[in-house]
């Protein structure tokens, strides 16, 4: 089996968790824009999401891309996984205990001072998930993903059927005089449940991946833990400058957006829940990052590394250029998802935007992976920094002025240079030969036929159906143009090449 093929599949099924995971998120984004009919409710949710990607690259001080990069040995995966897990161990009760004790001087902090059980709720979830890191890279590093994706799956529908339970049949239940639920219900803090049925979803994994806590020696080797360190400590501040460009720019919106707090929680909740749409994007970015990163550890050494790594940024541009081709051709029923006090507010025209910066997203990951595979994580620091400093900079200027739609722009723009920046400097330490110019024709195609079929609408009277045929038209097109270009090159190197 080639290993394009091999690491595609890998995709599909840790893409599988992803695709149910962001799914089941999408499916929610219409559940919670109903039940959570006030869209600050939904605000807040996103508000606190944001926040917590912070803590966790605190919290877990990025020790999993460390256990990829020294586990990967065969002969030291056990003393590099011993030494890893007693690390987080040690530090993830002491930081839990400390968010608990300041929760409240902390909910003051980010402007919910009424709300500091929000903030136990998330020490309590970001400490499970913390000590569920490195096992379930475990199962990556060892060609695991099946169980990775029951491990998933089960994390998913817990959390579902948790929100449905408080959220639809708590009610149902004291409407029938089951007066028991008040005990531990209150009807009028649902968005509690929403984060109750986190943790709880959270705990049903760590109890899953107890096994792999049993694989723990009592070894902790303090030359390799100084190695491991020296190699993440970089990869630290990367991890904060990427949650600040992924999901920060939701608290920046509530911070610094001129109305109210009330004006600026709902604005957030239509800017979340729109951005969710672009789903589908993220999907696949995640889901090729998931398999990605030990497939290309694992193929560093091959003597083919430099054709092989390129041919992967190239398919990842395929996908990733028809998804936003898929989406963008039929959004207005996509747009049918979302609760009346949602939609038709113009957060779909960030849509557009969050899609192609995903897509600029995943070919950065393909790219930046040589920093790590170099073990040059410094650089891979200073342009997360770069990109987050444009994110701050850009959202803290011009937000108040213009809006949510600085946020998607900024996102697009952050990307865009980090992809770029990583290229050059790859191109001087690590040089892969990518295809740019191919890369470049299927994304500047998507973009053309999208705007041709916004063209096609706007000047031509035709029905609906009449469009969703045109746009699925359009979609086999642009398939075919790929077939045609890529027939004798890239799809013979996925299902006929064998790389040994």
């Amino acid at each position: 089996m080639s290993l394009l093929k091999k690491l595609a599949g890998e995709t599909v099924i840790y893409g599988l968790s992803n695709v149910v995971s962001r799914l089941i998120n999408f499916l929610l984004v219409p559940y919670y824009t109903r039940v959570l009919d006030n869209a600050a409710d939904y605000g807040v949710v996103n508000v606190m999401y944001g926040l917590v990607g912070l803590l966790l690259v605190l919290f877990t001080y990025r020790m999993e891309t460390g256990f990829f990069r020294f586990g990967s040995v065969p002969e030291d995966k056990e003393r590099v996984f011993s030494t890893a897990m007693i690390s987080l161990l040690t530090t993830t009760p002491i930081l839990v205990a400390s968010l608990i004790l300041f929760a409240q001087p902390i909910a003051e902090f980010i402007n919910f001072p009424d709300c500091s059980r929000y903030v136990i709720w998330f020490a309590i979830i970001i400490g499970m998930d913390t000590l569920t890191r490195i096992p379930l890279a475990r199962l990556r590093l060892d060609g695991r993903p099946k169980r990775f994706l029951a491990i998933q799956l089960t994390n998913i529908f817990v959390n579902v059927g948790a929100n449905i339970f408080f959220i639809n049949i708590c009610p149902w239940l004291i409407e029938n005089g089951h007066d028991w639920v008040h005990s531990f219900y209150n009807p009028e803090r649902l968005v509690d449940y929403v984060f109750i049925s986190n943790m709880i979803a959270s705990g049903v994994m760590l109890l899953m991946l107890s096994p792999e806590f049993l694989k723990i020696q009592r070894l902790f080797d303090i030359s390799l833990y100084k190695r491991i360190l020296w190699y993440v400590l970089p990869l630290i501040p990367a991890g904060l400058a990427a949650i600040i460009n992924e999901t920060f720019d939701k608290p920046l919106l509530e911070w610094l957006l001129p109305g109210t707090k009330e004006d600026n929680l709902k604005t957030v909740g239509i800017y979340g829940a729109n951005y969710k749409l672009a789903a589908l994007m993220t999907i696949i970015t995640q889901g090729f990052n998931y398999a990605a990163e030990p497939f290309f550890f694992n193929n560093s050494s091959r003597s083919d590394v430099q054709k092989l790594y390129g041919k992967v940024a190239q398919s990842f541009a395929i996908i990733g250029s028809f998804a936003f081709l898929a989406i963008m051709l039929f959004l207005d029923v996509a747009l049918l998802i979302l609760g009346d006090s949602y939609n038709n507010q113009g957060g779909e025209n960030i849509i557009p935007i969050i899609l192609m910066a995903n897509l600029c997203l995943g070919l950065y990951y393909n790219i930046a992976i040589w920093y790590k595979l170099a073990d040059r994580t410094i650089i891979g620091m200073y342009i997360a920094i770069v990109g987050a400093s444009i994110t701050l900079l850009f959202n803290i200027l011009l937000i108040p002025e213009y809006g949510y739609i600085v946020a998607a722009w900024t996102t697009l723009i952050c990307y865009a240079v980090m992809l770029v920046l990583a290229y050059l400097t790859g191109q001087k330490y690590y040089p892969i030969h990518y295809p740019i110019r191919r890369i470049a024709v299927y994304i500047l195609l998507a973009l053309g036929l999208y705007f041709f079929s916004g063209w096609f609408q706007d000047y031509m009277e035709i029905d609906k159906s009449i469009l969703y045929l045109f746009n699925g038209f359009i979609l086999i097109l642009f398939l075919g143009i790929i077939y045609r270009l890529e027939k004798n090159a890239l799809i013979q190197d996925i299902f006929k090449q064998k790389y040994e």
